[in-house]
């Protein structure tokens, strides 16, 4: 049996579908899409965790790539990538596309 490895736009789509995948990510890109940009002072303001929190998932959108900080002693301001964005957008509406010609549904 041969197996097959993943595609690019298969293992970035995972990563995309990872950071997005809990609520507080979410609502942080909420928060982040209804400004330029943010400090995380301010964004955790508006959510109901701890700012130690807050970094770990400022950290998983990172690293996936949605959003971008710029270090500005002592704060960190926070936007969204919109070319990530508008990839990730790309590749999630692919896959469902996909997904459903597949299945017939």
């Amino acid at each position: 049996m041969i197996k097959k490895s993943y595609t690019d736009e298969q293992i970035r789509l995972a990563r995309y579908a990872k950071a997005l995948s809990h609520p507080v990510r979410i609502q942080i890109l909420q928060i982040l899409s209804q400004q330029s940009c943010c400090y995380s002072g301010d964004i955790v303001d508006d959510l109901p965790i701890a700012r130690s929190t807050l970094s770990q998932h400022l950290s998983e959108l990172r690293e996936a790539g949605l959003i971008q900080g710029e270090f500005n002693p002592p704060k960190i301001k926070y936007c969204i990538r919109q070319e990530a964005w508008a990839e990730a957008q790309k590749l999630f509406e692919n896959f469902f596309k996909n997904l459903k010609n597949s299945t017939n549904l």
